[in-house]
């Protein structure tokens, strides 16, 4: 599904180049949960980015699907993301004039649907179908990081990339949603490429990569030993 190949990225910083990606490699397959572990700083957030074509990486090359995305136009990369990524921030990124039933629909309104039946289903696999009408400001923590992770789902995207999650919120309440967004992953069959610092969150996916000095590298666990 997702292959990459030498992925390079740098910053210049302070009149200094600063390699954050260097030769990376990465394969993702259909219905695989991957997690990537590192230190603050380490480019998990720019790795991300790279991804979900919202950055463009120095050189390498990446391809979904088959689709190579270093060849695609900015119109097609928001295409492909409104159609087959879904993407869940840490700080949930809802718009406060939107209430939640109107922030899960607009991936939808970006592809050109007007039925918002999709977004109701969304919020009540979620468990908010009782605040649909609730905006931003009327809702718990808990409560957006599960708006935006409807939005998310809301497209039925093949490949749900997750960036700390649960960073922002309390231990009971990030439990709770990352234990939804592993059944919905499940259930739908998604594959999911989650960012994390959390070592026990890490060990509920299949695979679990560490990125340090740029490269990703491939752990020992119990679900993944001997994996090349």
């Amino acid at each position: 599904m997702l292959h990459i190949e030498n992925l390079s990225k740098s910053f210049t910083q302070g009149g200094k180049q600063i390699e954050v990606l260097k030769g990376l490699g990465l394969k993702v397959e259909k219905g695989e949960k991957v997690a990537i572990l590192g230190q603050s700083g380490s480019g998990k957030s720019t790795l991300l980015s790279l991804l979900a074509g919202i950055d463009r990486p120095d050189s390498g090359s990446m391809s979904f699907e088959g689709q190579n995305l270093e060849g695609l136009e900015e119109r097609e990369l928001t295409k492909l993301r409104s159609q087959k990524i879904g993407i869940i921030f840490q700080q949930f990124h809802l718009l406060p004039h939107l209430n939640a039933l109107e922030n899960v629909s607009l991936p939808l309104e970006i592809q050109g649907q007007t039925d918002i039946g999709r977004a109701k289903k969304a919020l009540e696999d979620v468990g908010l179908g009782h605040r649909m009408d609730h905006f931003p400001s009327q809702l718990s923590g808990g409560e957006k990081q599960r708006v935006a992770i409807a939005r998310s789902m809301v497209i039925e995207p093949d490949l749900l990339l997750a960036d700390e999650p649960s960073g922002s919120l309390d231990e009971g309440t990030g439990d709770s949603v990352m234990d939804l967004i592993f059944s919905l992953v499940d259930q739908k069959n998604k594959a999911l490429i989650l960012v994390t610092h959390n070592k026990l969150l890490a060990e509920k996916c299949e695979k679990i990569y560490t990125l340090e000095h740029g490269s990703l590298h491939l752990k020992d666990n119990k679900e993944n030993k001997g994996t090349p």
